[in-house]
């Protein structure tokens, strides 16, 4: 099948994913009639808004269909929470390109890092029963492994409370997870980093408590804590201590997937949109990034955070440690998720980002509003974060609305001076090139158009990248900077 007419039929399937999910999928209508409910969601289809816009331009709502084709994403699912209830929740495209297996409200995708929160809450909970404390060194309760002692951790000790905000000073950031028919380690091994692992050993490189760094690794260790304090499986412990006290009859933290589970599961694609090599990857890592799980199920999870913030619930958490998780520490970091915003404009939100899948889940705290977005694709996340702007300007969001920019006018001599090959890493090069009156950047099989600020800085309209080109004293391009930080040196 070639690319054109697989695309014809991913989209022409999204349209019928679309269909299905209007029977399967509406939970509730919160006092308005379903054709209300219909029009709201068609208006969010067919709305989706990208990252900037243009000062002075109309704002053009985009197809779902569309943006599906555009950022080579085969499937996508959405649960949108509205006066603290789930709302809506629905499928769209299919669970593996070329395939006809629609994506349902209960199809199942990696959660990736979203599996951190719903994973910090079963800690939260021991904390409440009195087996663990937020402020008591990790080391006082591991058996199976302890974090190595240096002279970083003399005077300071590596926390729960600290894992959880990543502030322990725990090294590895994330995991790549392990392709299908590769040694899986132990979770021992991967905190180690001795083989088969695939990253580095955890171990501590900043003083503990001192500053914000997202540690992947950190929630390895509450892992392996949770482990050793209860005596049972990861996945068990899971099931029986959050999924099934939040409604969570969807979600599983069993890796390998299992045998009843995978039937309903959605297939991994890469950038371009091929399947990924056994359709998923395999997470020993389960805490930071093990569970498999649908939109609905993860809206239930944070509308069980809402409410007990509030003090209507205690399923999940008390009051008062639902109220600790969502306060922000440093680096607007609460306790498994960040919180920005104060009184009604309070938001928790957590990314997800494994081999094949790209997930978002956004939450207010106290106005009960939300959404999450699961995707089958590496190309999924700008497309998550089109749907949640739609979804916020429908729903009245008070914030998450389109960034503004003005447009600057260039002579093509100058655009023409920026085209060349850029080189961030060596395995990672950006080629830059003159189409007509802008710029365009492709990288690892995704293509950017650039659109002017100034002289040298450069915007996109479908993603929050920027992009600032660096002469010498000479007026040579010598590199081009990426969202402030990330240098590429001009190589041709």
């Amino acid at each position: 099948m070639t690319t054109m007419v697989r695309l014809r039929t991913v989209r022409a399937l999204a349209a019928l994913a679309a269909c299905v999910g209007a029977t399967l999928s509406v939970t509730a209508g919160q006092g308005r009639g379903s054709d209300t409910l219909e029009e709201r969601i068609r208006r969010v289809e067919n709305g989706l808004l990208p990252a900037v816009v243009i000062k002075g331009e109309p704002l053009t709502g985009l197809k779902l269909a569309d943006r599906m084709d555009r950022h080579k994403t085969p499937g996508v699912s959405i649960a949108v929470i509205d006066d603290g209830a789930l709302d809506w929740a629905r499928g769209y495209g299919v669970r593996e390109t070329g395939g006809t297996d629609v994506v349902t409200p209960r199809t199942l995708f990696q959660a990736a890092s979203i599996s951190k929160p719903v994973a910090a809450v079963a800690a939260l909970r021991l904390v409440e029963a009195g087996r663990l404390e937020l402020d008591a060194e990790v080391n006082a309760k591991l058996v199976s492994w302890k974090v190595p002692d240096n002279d970083l951790t003399k005077e300071r000790k590596v926390t729960l409370g600290g894992v959880l905000s990543h502030t322990a000073g725990l090294t590895v950031h994330g995991y790549p997870g392990y392709a299908a028919n590769r040694p899986v380690p132990t979770l021992v091994q991967v905190l180690e980093g001795v083989s088969p692992s695939n990253t580095a050993p955890t171990r501590v490189d900043i003083v503990p408590g001192g500053r914000w760094r997202y540690a992947g690794g950190g929630f390895s260790v509450m892992q392996q804590l949770l482990i050793d304090v209860t005596g049972q499986p990861f996945p068990e412990l899971m099931r029986e201590t959050v999924l099934r006290q939040a409604g969570m009859s969807d979600s599983t933290y069993e890796q390998p997937l299992g045998a009843q589970w995978r039937t309903r599961a959605a297939a991994g694609h890469d950038a371009r949109g091929t399947v990924i090599e056994g359709r998923s990857h395999t997470y020993p890592e389960m805490a930071a990034a093990g569970l498999w799980t649908t939109p609905s199920d993860l809206a239930r999870f944070a509308i069980e955070l809402q409410q007990a913030a509030a003090g209507r619930s205690n399923r999940l958490l008390s009051s008062a440690m639902a109220k600790r998780m969502l306060t922000p520490g440093i680096g607007d970091w609460g306790l498994g998720l960040q919180v920005r915003g104060s009184g009604q404009t309070t938001r928790f939100s957590h990314g997800g980002a494994n081999a094949g899948f790209r997930a978002t889940l956004v939450a207010y705290a106290e106005a009960g509003r939300g959404a999450v977005v699961l995707t089958n694709s590496d190309s999924g996340g700008a497309l998550a974060e089109e749907i949640l702007r739609g979804i916020a300007r429908e729903y009245g969001w008070p914030d998450y609305a389109p960034r503004e920019k003005i447009l600057a006018t260039l002579d093509t001599g100058v655009l023409d001076a920026y085209a060349g090959v850029y080189e961030l890493r060596p395995a990672l090069r950006i080629t830059v090139s003159r189409e007509a009156s802008t710029l365009v950047a492709e990288a690892d099989g995704q293509r950017f158009e650039l659109r002017p600020e100034s002289e040298t800085s450069f915007f996109t309209l479908t993603s929050p990248l920027e992009v600032r080109f660096v002469k010498d004293a000479a007026g040579r391009v010598t590199h081009l900077v990426l969202n402030g930080d990330a240098q590429a040196r001009r190589i041709r």
